[in-house]
């Protein structure tokens, strides 16, 4: 798979979602589409490229390297998404457990679970000693029951997830606080580990953590729904005709249905995160607009 028909996927995958959220949560659509450069900060890495997500999907974002998050000035009603291959001295790794116990969300790809998550939050999560081979495994999605994935989700996906060679397993050390998005039991036979987005709250904000790369590079044709024309997924999330033209347009018969599913899948990731945040900011409002503080007006 090459970088050109990943980016096809992605593209292709991020419309999609903006036509879903458009039709079933206008409000959720909107807010997310609002979002503005200084919202979301982007630390430079080796391995990943999550700022390339964010560019095809024509969200607005600020990059940094990891020694000039020294100097940035940062906000509690920020994401900051960190690649992996990122490197930290002390006062950057005191600076990100700062900013995520004010209230900010951390979002982190695999060897950012050793070079940052035990470093700066000990005692959540640490990696298990294991490295994965390059390979895809099949993914189980849960909380359903949340209603931005609730929306998104279809009762046909079977979405995979590329672990990139020497990807680090999630050691989860405390059950009680840490939450499972998607796990996957392929994973777990071979490495021991089963979860592959995770999250859990420090201080007044919270991380997100997934295995292998955000960028996506590669997926698996396991079955002949896999093989099909991502045309075949866009009819099983109930894209109109008058609608496929626009798809057909931007490649969606040349891309496969695996590729165009697995991008749906990260960037939903995404998506979810900065949806969190936004329903966050409202909760902070709502509850300064109801207890003002003294010396303001009620």
């Amino acid at each position: 798979m090459t970088h050109k028909s990943m980016d096809r996927a992605y593209k292709i995958a991020d419309e999609l979602i903006k036509d879903t959220l458009r039709e079933k949560a206008p409000d959720q659509f909107e807010e997310l589409e609002g979002i503005a450069e200084a919202d979301i900060l982007v630390v430079r890495g080796v391995h990943d490229h999550i700022q390339r997500v964010l560019r095809l999907a024509d969200t607005r974002f600020t990059l940094v390297t990891p020694v000039a998050l020294n100097s940035a000035e940062l906000r509690p009603d920020q994401v900051m998404f960190v690649n992996c291959g990122a490197k930290f001295d002390e006062k950057g790794l005191r600076k990100i457990g700062s900013f995520v116990n004010e209230g900010g969300f951390l979002f982190t790809t695999d060897w950012a679970l050793r070079d940052v998550l035990e470093a700066a939050f000990p005692g959540y999560v640490e990696y298990n000693g294991a490295s994965t081979a390059d390979e895809v495994v099949r993914v189980e999605i849960h909380r359903k029951d949340d209603p931005f994935l609730a929306t998104l989700i279809g009762p046909n996906d079977d979405p995979q997830w590329w672990l990139e060679g020497s990807s680090y397993p999630i050691r989860i050390l405390k059950p009680e606080q840490v939450d499972v998005i998607i796990s996957s039991k392929e994973l777990g036979r071979r490495y021991g580990e089963p979860a592959v987005f995770i999250t859990f709250e420090v201080g007044e904000g919270r991380i997100y953590h997934m295995i292998s790369h955000f960028y996506l590079q590669r997926t698996e044709t396991r079955t002949a729904r896999h093989r099909s024309s991502s045309d075949e997924y866009l009819k099983e999330k109930k894209i109109s005709a008058a609608m496929m033209a626009k798809y057909k347009g931007m490649g969606s018969t040349e891309a496969s249905l695996s590729e165009v599913e697995s991008a749906y899948w990260s960037s939903s990731a995404l998506r979810q995160v900065m949806q969190k945040k936004k329903e966050q900011m409202r909760g902070w409002r709502e509850e300064q607009e109801r207890d003002p503080g003294p010396g303001k007006d009620s």
